[in-house]
């Protein structure tokens, strides 16, 4: 794949990674302001289509962008950053040690565990932080345990609402790549040899 071909996919799946970002739901016995967006898959395919470096670069772009309607001060787009940014380093370094699906879904997995870990500092020292200077965090904890009554204060928000939330969304986000990278890589890689062809023939 040429630079610049890797750039415009770049730019093309950042910006898809952007729309569906916009497009979040709960779940079910979790706080109510963690949501999920299915944005992390887009750059899970890109991260194992192109690199990590393409990946993180997705990564930064829809974050800028949402940065501008940002209600977090800034807080859920940095934590998000950092988040999918473990994800997709974990993962990939783990596919290429060898690229079989095999290893693609144990990076995957991986991968979502290094993001809850992270999901996890950055909600204790990032997005709970911010929510406190809004409202008291009795307050923050009273919002969850009325979703999940296990939720009593900071301890158990960290392991009974961040970690299984992120794990689950990171169990989500590999079913999506899982299903739709191989597909969505040989359509590229055949349109890649259709231009190639094209270059050929017009020389």
């Amino acid at each position: 794949m040429t630079k610049a071909s890797k750039i415009t996919y770049t730019a093309i799946f950042a910006a898809i990674a952007t729309v569906l970002m916009y497009f979040e739901f709960p779940l079910p016995f979790m706080p109510p302001f963690l949501k999920v967006d299915l944005s992390g898959a887009v750059v899970l395919i890109g991260a194992f289509m192109f690199g990590i470096g393409p990946a993180i670069t997705m990564i930064g772009i829809k974050d800028l962008i949402h940065l501008t309607q940002t209600q977090t001060g800034g807080s859920g787009e940095l934590a998000d950053f950092l988040m999918l940014s473990a994800l997709v380093i974990v993962a990939v370094l783990i596919y290429r040690s060898h690229k079989s699906r095999k290893m693609a879904i144990a990076g995957c997995i991986s991968g979502s565990l290094a993001m809850s870990v992270v999901a996890m500092l950055t909600n204790y020292f990032l997005i709970i932080p911010f929510y406190s200077q809004i409202m008291p965090l009795e307050a923050i904890f009273e919002a969850c345990s009325a979703v999940n009554p296990l939720v009593t204060g900071m301890q158990g928000y960290l392991l009974i609402g961040v970690l299984p939330f992120n794990l689950i969304k990171g169990t989500i986000l590999t079913a999506i790549t899982m299903l739709a990278y191989k597909k969505l890589s040989v359509f590229i890689k055949s349109k890649q040899l259709e231009a190639h062809r094209s270059t050929q023939q017009a020389n």
